[in-house]
């Protein structure tokens, strides 16, 4: 998916670990469940929910394929506290999707869906980052199977699990509703500055009630 065009050049100086995390040489593989196989013929990217038209919008591997391709230069945290600095991504904007099928003025959350029914919840404002990728490559190459390809999100200002690998779709939402993670007992917003890792540490105001 997408073809990398004019990336961004990397920054020469690492960031700093938020607290908690170590440096990661290497990019370890981390996730819930099965890989999923992908059938491209069959692979669809839906955005539904509260939308601006009230419909639903849907792009075929294709016709995703070929969407607005941008690069960032961003590090990846984990929450179980390793770091990797300095990645390239390269894939659509989360901003593009956003122009392409706009929110409802009242949304102010998104949950964003993947295979087998695995979900993450965002707020719109982390969503629309100038940041925020559906990834298809790192440093280049295409994602492989076991780091989410055909499509992950990242989102390199929260923990990684916010980032879900093998997206499927967007669903805007005009309350909070909390996803696979954080249903299990992760934080609801999971900025790794702060350190917010688990729900027992939210403050009032971080999510819908448990």
């Amino acid at each position: 998916m997408g073809q990398p065009e004019n990336r961004e050049k990397r920054g020469t100086e690492q960031s700093e670990l938020p607290p908690g995390q170590r440096l990661q040489r290497g990019w370890p593989v981390t996730h819930y469940g099965p890989v999923p196989k992908f059938k491209p013929d069959r692979w669809e990217f839906r955005v539904f929910g509260a939308t601006a038209d009230g419909d639903k919008r849907c792009w075929n591997h294709q016709d995703f394929s070929v969407l607005p391709f941008s690069s960032v230069v961003a590090d990846l945290h984990c929450v179980t506290k390793f770091s990797m600095l300095g990645a390239e991504w390269g894939g659509v904007p989360a901003r593009a999707i956003l122009d392409l099928a706009p929110p409802a003025p009242d949304a102010t959350h998104v949950m964003v869906w993947a295979e087998y029914g695995f979900s993450s919840n965002l707020r719109l404002t982390d969503f629309a980052s100038e940041r925020t990728l559906f990834a298809t490559h790192k440093d280049g190459e295409l994602l492989t199977a076991e780091h989410g390809f055909p499509l992950r999100l990242v989102v390199p200002h929260l923990y990684a699990w916010k980032g879900p690998k093998w997206v499927r779709g967007i669903e805007y939402m005009t309350a909070d509703r909390r996803g696979f993670w954080e249903e299990r007992g992760y934080h609801n917003i999971g900025d790794p500055w702060s350190e917010q890792r688990y729900s027992y540490q939210e403050e009032p105001g971080d999510g819908p009630e448990l």
